[in-house]
């Protein structure tokens, strides 16, 4: 549950319950600073009420799971939510570190199910795998780790991708620890792997006016960066200063929309920046900087918004990576304002 200082303490309407930060990735970082970045900004992630922090996977960045562990060394209760993509590790391997970071820390793990990636990644890896195939792929992938975990004995499974004869896994996890699931929910095929997973469904969302309404039989969660002040001109003046005009970054989103065959890069570059709200802002993602949209504004106009997003049901915030322990105390406000605004 999130602490006082993202939402209420009491029991939340509507049962929005779990906020995630988004740790920093090593593209481009100091070897020397890195290490000591990510346990700082999970360290704020931690005083500020979040429940778990996004650590990222792709072929140029450092391993998830080393600094999933680093996480869990510099704080006491912060979950990391993994990214896990199939083409890197056996099912198996999965489970192992989940229950091997349970053994020896006592800590939950979220994973973050990533069925595809950047294409160049994929190649690559001569993962020529079609789009909806990965997530049938991923849904097999998933069960075998989940049955792993459950320890109710050997798992014997004959699929499509995946093969296992009476596997087995030691250390037992503890059931408190089981993790959570999440995926992608943008597409159709995202959204049957989640049902078909028992996962929460993560969506890059549109303005929030425009969201449907979520079907109560999935977990719904978005992916969302926050700039919030006082005043509306204050927000504004800290997101173009953090996230200025880049025509560097305009032309690389552009080429990536070229090759990409991601439904969330697709949909969000297909709004009408008309039709958008004062708030709702995809300045960063057009220029390369981040892969969410941004709530920009003052607190009782983010705050609205939030509580959009909510009465329509997502129950899980994933938020983009904080630049500092301050930023995440003005986020905290509007999400206590926005709990309050859903109250019946």
């Amino acid at each position: 549950m999130i602490s006082d200082s993202v939402v209420a303490r009491e029991s939340p309407p509507l049962g929005v319950a779990n906020v995630f930060a988004t740790a920093p990735q090593s593209l481009g970082a100091d070897p020397k600073a890195y290490l000591r970045n990510v346990a700082e900004v999970a360290r704020w992630s931690e005083r500020a009420g979040c429940e778990g922090i996004l650590v990222y996977t792709d072929n140029g960045i450092v391993d998830p799971w080393l600094v999933a562990q680093a996480i869990i060394e510099n704080t006491t209760a912060l979950c990391p939510l993994v990214a896990v993509q199939p083409v890197y590790m056996h099912p198996y391997a999965v489970a192992k570190m989940v229950t091997s970071l349970a053994f020896l820390y006592g800590r939950r793990i979220y994973l973050n199910m990533v069925a595809g990636g950047f294409k160049n990644d994929l190649v690559a890896l001569n993962d020529t795998t079609p789009h909806d195939k990965r997530y049938d792929r991923l849904v097999e992938y998933t069960t075998i780790i989940k049955r792993l975990l459950e320890a109710k004995g050997p798992v014997t499974f004959d699929g499509e991708f995946y093969k296992t004869d009476k596997l087995t896994l030691k250390p037992p996890l503890a059931p408190e620890l089981t993790p959570g699931i999440f995926v992608s929910g943008s597409s159709e095929a995202g959204m049957a792997a989640a049902q078909a997973m028992g996962a929460t469904a993560v969506k890059y969302p549109g303005p929030p006016e425009i969201c449907e309404v979520q079907q109560p039989n999935t977990e719904f969660g978005i992916r969302v960066g926050i700039v919030t002040r006082d005043r509306e001109d204050a927000a504004w003046r800290v997101a173009l200063d953090r996230f200025p005009e880049d025509r560097r970054g305009a032309l690389t989103h552009e080429l990536a929309m070229k090759v990409s065959d991601s439904s969330w890069h697709k949909q969000l570059s297909r709004l009408d920046k008309d039709d958008q709200p004062d708030t709702y802002w995809l300045g960063p993602f057009e220029n390369s900087k981040t892969n969410c949209p941004y709530l920009v504004g003052s607190y009782d106009q983010v705050a609205a918004e939030l509580a959009v997003y909510m009465l329509k049901g997502y129950r899980t915030y994933i938020l983009d990576i904080p630049p500092s322990e301050e930023e995440l105390d003005h986020i905290g406000l509007v999400f206590r304002q926005a709990v309050a605004r859903c109250a019946p």
